[in-house]
């Protein structure tokens, strides 16, 4: 035998009928293509929650880092404070500005008129406008007593007339 007898040519394909060679038409969705877009879904949805978490703990994480940042700083500061109260130096010098402390066999004065003298008349003068509540109140009622005291003006419908129908 022959090697052209052994070798067979392609068996024709059998035709469908309507349908023209070559142009055989595919549904649009396959179900090997369904169920790689469910696996995508699925996976997407099982991602979605722990994504969603991650980031709120990393923005929390940052707030925490910035509180730290902010009360490591009050720390510093503090300590600074605690070095400035220790020192016997700052001690003597609040005590001589706050409490008037005066070391013994040292001279010290204290000023007791710091404001300008403009100034404090001024302020005199406005309070001497305005007398106390009490002190109003009692000279209306000696005015009164005495008969010197100026009318107080008359109200609409107070006094007076006669209301109609009773």
């Amino acid at each position: 035998m022959s090697d052209e007898g052994r070798r067979r040519s392609p068996a024709p394909e059998p035709r469908r009928a309507g349908v023209a060679a070559g142009t055989v038409k595919r549904p649009q969705l396959t179900a090997r293509a369904a169920v790689l877009a469910v696996v995508v879904c699925a996976i997407a949805m099982s991602l979605a929650y722990p994504v969603r978490e991650y980031i709120a703990l990393r923005r929390n994480i940052a707030q925490l880092e910035q509180e730290k940042a902010r009360e490591l700083a009050a720390i510093r500061a503090l300590e600074d404070r605690r070095r400035q109260l220790e020192d016997p130096g700052y001690k003597k010098q609040v005590a001589r500005e706050r409490l008037f402390y005066c070391e013994p066999g040292r001279k010290c004065y204290v000023v007791m008129d710091d404001e300008p003298a403009g100034a404090k008349g001024a302020a005199a003068q406005r309070k001497a406008a305005v007398p106390p509540w009490y002190q109003t109140l009692w000279e209306s009622v000696e005015a009164a007593d005495t008969g010197k005291g100026r009318r107080a003006p008359a109200t609409g419908g107070g006094t007076g007339a006669a209301r109609p129908g009773g």
